[in-house]
């Protein structure tokens, strides 16, 4: 396969021609930009000024919701392993009791108006963190530049959260490199970039297997298996990315937990199940041994009860470039999803309706 030109910090990206009927925002350019995205993201998260020194940082903290959440999933599964302090992602309004100035606190809106955040984040910076936001501006961008804390700015031309995964997970990792807490971070990022234009390539192609894996899911509902804290990770973006982008449900698990409950559910409605639902693993070269045959078994028990098992298998050097990987595929097939239904997969006109109505509620 050929990649994509350009050097490491952008590149031009080759013609999406998008097979959508329907795209307004310009969903599938966005993701067939991924791995620019991710190199730009890089180069705008390097040399930050303002950064806490090594010493000072006892525990990190992600605060983030939705497609700006994710990024604490993909630290927590590629960094965190490595770090000699721990990591705590919220996805809610409460920050830690526990944070102080001993805690690094990545904010991460693409908007800068996700009231969570906010709220976690003004918590935070009161308990005397050390911060730094990720944000197109907003209320965040105003507030940090208030408190006079880094940003590291979110290109206003990406048309919607969910795609902005490479701007939204990449700087916390290089700014982690940055205080000494992740060395080897921009080695990942780079070889996350060169399989992104890979696998961009195949997924843009006359013969992509985002198609195949599209078809094969079909109007069935996918329920995502990943394994360990990057597999899971993987899972929960394909999760979100069929709800968002093809406007249908979709859910997730992962391994080891999964044998430990999910797996006896599948023992009634055996009739109903095998034709409302498709089983999508997610595999990686990161799995441990035990978790890698756990496929093959519960394989073996939900064969029956499922209308079809699929496998989609990581390719690239490192667990990120492996978790991106997973990532550009499923947001493939979650467009294909999308466009095999005429759907628009840019507008998500009933979460910003209920992001209005929590707002006027509250101002009421």
């Amino acid at each position: 396969m050929t990649a994509a030109p350009g050097g490491p910090a952008g590149g031009t990206v080759p013609p999406a021609g998008s097979p959508l009927p329907v795209d307004s925002l310009g969903m599938w350019e966005a993701t067939a930009g991924l791995p620019e995205q991710v190199a730009t993201a890089a180069t705008a998260a390097a040399g930050l000024s303002g950064l806490p020194g090594r010493d000072g940082i006892e525990n990190v903290v992600v605060l983030g919701m939705g497609g700006s959440g994710i990024a604490g999933d993909v630290l927590t599964a590629t960094a965190a392993p490595f770090m000699p302090v721990p990591v705590t992602v919220v996805k809610g309004y409460a920050c830690p009791d526990f944070v102080d100035a001993g805690s690094l606190v990545f904010a991460l809106s693409f908007s800068g108006d996700t009231e969570e955040t906010l709220e976690a984040a003004t918590e935070a910076y009161e308990a005397g963190a050390s911060l730094v936001a990720v944000t197109c501006g907003g209320e965040l961008g105003r507030l940090a530049d208030e408190w006079r804390v880094p940003v590291v700015p979110v290109p206003a031309t990406i048309p919607q959260p969910r795609a902005a995964l490479g701007a939204m997970a990449v700087p916390p990792l290089v700014v982690l490199e940055s205080v000494g807490l992740f060395p080897g971070a921009s080695v990942w990022v780079d070889q996350a970039v060169d399989q992104l234009r890979r696998r961009r390539d195949e997924l843009i192609g006359p013969n992509s297997p985002a198609v195949t894996v599209a078809r094969r899911i079909g109007r069935t509902i996918p329920l995502v298996h990943g394994a360990g804290a990057l597999g899971a990770a993987a899972a929960l973006r394909w999760k979100a990315q069929v709800n968002e982008n093809a406007k249908a449900p979709a859910f997730w698990n992962a391994y080891p937990e999964l044998c430990h409950n999910e797996l006896a559910g599948w023992g009634q409605q055996g009739d109903a199940t095998r034709q409302l639902i498709t089983l999508v693993n997610l595999r990686h070269d990161a799995e441990h041994p035990q978790v890698a045959r756990r496929f093959g078994l519960v394989a073996e028990v939900l064969r029956e009860v499922m209308a079809s098992i699929v496998e989609v298998r990581a390719a690239g050097e490192g667990d990120l470039a492996q978790l991106f990987d997973l990532a550009i595929v499923g947001d493939f097939v979650s467009l294909h999803l999308a466009g095999h239904e005429a759907i628009d997969p840019g507008p998500i006109p009933v979460l910003v309706d209920l992001k209005e109505r929590l707002r006027d509620e509250s101002a009421g």
